[in-house]
C-alpha cells in the first residue's frame, strides 16, 4: 500500500521506503543505520512482525514473541533517541490462516499476530509512541474482503485503504501530533 501512502501525500511529504521488503525485526533493527538515520525523516512509521510471527509448518516462530518484543524495543528507543523527527508504530495487519495455509508453503497464525500486537503494543505504550492500529482498520472493514488468496496482502480495495488512513496518520502527525 505504500503507493497509495506516496498518492495520497504527493506534493506534501515525500515518501521512501527501503526497495526490498523490511523482513523481520531483527532485519529492520540491522539496517536502522542505512534505511533511516543517514536520511534523518521528519517522520518513521515503523512496523515489522508478519516475518517475525511466519513459521515453517508445525514449528515455531522465526522470531519468538519475546525477542520480537525486546526488537521492538531497540527499534523504537534508538528511533527516539536518535532521530529529530517523530516516531509512530503501526500495528502488524490480520492474516487468513486457512487461505494462507493453503496457499503458501508456511503458517502465520492469527493468534500469534494478536499475541506479536499485545506485544509491541506494550512496547509502544511504555515508551509513549503513538499507534497506527492498521489491525483494527482491516478487523472493522472486513479482512475477508481487503485481503487477496494467500491470506496475508491485500486486494487494491485493501491498498487503497490502508494508503488512505497511513497518510491521514502521517499527515495528521505531522501537523498535529495526534495519530
Amino acid at each position: 500500500y505504500q503507493d497509495h501512502v506516496a498518492s495520497q501525500l504527493a506534493g506534501r511529504a515525500e515518501v521512501w521506503s527501503p526497495k526490498e521488503n523490511g523482513g523481520d525485526s531483527r532485519n529492520v533493527l540491522a539496517h536502522l543505520d542505512q534505511w533511516v538515520f543517514s536520511r534523518q525523516p521528519d517522520l518513521v512509521h515503523v512496523n515489522c512482525g508478519l516475518h517475525d510471527l511466519k513459521r515453517a509448518f508445525g514449528a515455531a516462530s522465526a522470531v519468538p514473541v519475546d525477542e520480537y518484543e525486546r526488537n521492538v524495543r531497540q527499534i523504537l528507543q534508538r528511533l527516539q533517541r536518535e532521530l529529530d523527527g517523530a516516531v509512530v508504530w503501526a500495528t502488524t495487519t490480520p492474516v487468513d490462516e486457512n487461505w494462507h495455509h493453503q496457499n503458501k508453503g508456511f503458517d502465520r497464525l492469527e493468534a500469534d499476530v494478536e499475541a506479536y500486537n499485545a506485544a509491541a503494543h506494550a512496547v509502544a505504550v511504555d515508551l509513549g509512541v503513538p499507534i497506527d492500529d492498521l489491525f483494527a482498520v482491516v478487523e472493522r472493514e472486513g479482512k475477508a474482503r481487503l485481503l487477496t488468496q494467500d491470506g496475508v496482502h491485500f486486494t487494491e480495495e485493501g491498498s487503497q485503504l490502508l494508503g488512505r488512513v497511513v497518510a491521514e496518520c502521517i499527515w495528521g502527525y505531522l501537523f498535529t501530533k495526534e495519530v
